[in-house]
């Protein structure tokens, strides 16, 4: 281990050619950047998609229709539904969005009855400004998702017209449940009439079953019930459903995973050139060295400290740069009413922070060695 005695002198030698190591930390901050945005985006697909013991819910479909618009339900298929033995709570939802096609800034209307939140089915949402009154007493009103309401810098009493639906802003929900935080909670009978006065006619069914155990079966039952019905139905949990539409955004986030690890390749290629640049360099300074007492381990140490130093300093600029991007931006991935959030854990903060460390190292351990190998008489004899 180095002491921390010798630290002023890497920061030293780290900073003698300015301009290369504020270049290389550049360059190692803007790939860790990328890295830890890769990451974001990989978190928020497996939030979305994971399925836990703990999952209830399922989503009743059209069968065979994949978009929101194509999508068309009886909404009295609720009162069969909540027959089916194991079905806890059925909220039929009527969606609607001004793009079904994958985007970042994609606003989706869902619209339910007005005793849904009562109910208990949204039991994890709560209003963090605003009230239910308030949305209520008024048909227009919206309950609008935290996410959704930050990045359109939406507060109670504004108003919000997009897509040809105009509606008012009664409160703001946060909700641990991602699809709630990107949508806007609408009365049931007014988008219907927005959507072209499909009356009578939902887009699907949130059904709340009573036992994590019961998914299974209970899907299948619904699908039975209507299987001969004039409009069929596909039932799925949650998280499947979420799966099955994203499929664009999930091979996205695969592909974006090997850019990721390239990136990691390009900090490696950034952080060695450097060091054995400055290896280069200071090849008399290491034969004094030698010469004052330094042993030849204790320069190459030196030397893997400088390396790790450059690595990190530029890993924690882009890692810290990627947190502040998603934490104000918001981003969510949309694609047919369903959104996926940007965002990452702490344990990808810290993976970040770890790999650039590890790559620092690593990068400095040949041009450490070459330090190592090199007799003083060679030193001097250096131009």
């Amino acid at each position: 281990m180095l002491s921390f005695r010798f630290l002023p002198l890497v920061f030293k030698y780290l900073f003698r050619h300015q301009a290369r190591s504020l270049l290389t930390l550049g360059g190692v901050a803007a790939a860790m950047f990328l890295f830890y945005s890769v990451q974001a985006m990989q978190q928020g697909v497996r939030d979305a998609t994971r399925v836990t013991a703990d999952d209830t819910r399922l989503v009743v479909y059209r069968q065979d229709r994949y978009c929101p618009f194509t999508s068309n339900l009886p909404q009295d298929y609720a009162r069969r539904i909540a027959a089916i033995p194991g079905v806890k709570a059925v909220v039929p939802v009527s969606i609607a969005v001004n793009n079904c096609r994958t985007g970042l800034d994609v606003v989706t209307f869902r619209g339910v009855p007005k005793d849904a939140f009562e109910s208990g089915f949204f039991g994890k949402v709560r209003l963090t400004q605003g009230s239910l009154e308030s949305w209520k007493s008024r048909n227009d009103a919206a309950l609008v998702g935290e996410r959704l309401a930050k990045r359109r810098s939406l507060k109670p009493g504004d108003r919000l017209d997009i897509g040809g639906i105009t509606i008012s802003v009664a409160g703001i929900l946060d909700s641990a449940e991602p699809q709630d935080q990107n949508a806007a909670y609408t009365h049931i009978d007014f988008i219907q009439r927005a959507s072209g006065n499909k009356v009578g006619i939902v887009t699907q069914f949130n059904v709340a079953v009573q036992e994590p155990g019961q998914l299974g079966s209970v899907a299948k039952a619904i699908d039975d019930e209507f299987r001969n019905a004039q409009e069929p139905t596909a039932t799925w949990s949650e998280k499947m459903f979420v799966a099955r539409v994203a499929t664009d955004i999930i091979e996205i986030a695969n592909f974006a995973h090997w850019l990721g690890w390239g990136c990691i390749v390009g900090v490696f290629a950034l952080v060695g050139n450097a060091i054995v640049l400055s290896v280069r360099d200071r090849m008399r300074d290491h034969a004094v060295m030698q010469t004052l007492g330094y042993s030849q381990g204790l320069i190459a140490k030196l030397v893997i400290a400088e390396s790790m130093a450059l690595s990190l300093t530029g890993g924690l600029i882009g890692v810290m740069a990627g947190v502040a991007l998603t934490h104000w931006g918001n981003f969510s991935l949309s694609m047919e009413g369903l959104s996926i959030h940007v965002h990452a854990s702490a344990g990808s903060i810290l993976m970040g922070l770890a790999l650039s460390a590890f790559t620092g190292v690593s990068a400095g351990l040949f041009p450490a060695w070459l330090t190592w190998q090199r007799e003083i008489s060679a030193c001097f004899r250096a131009v």
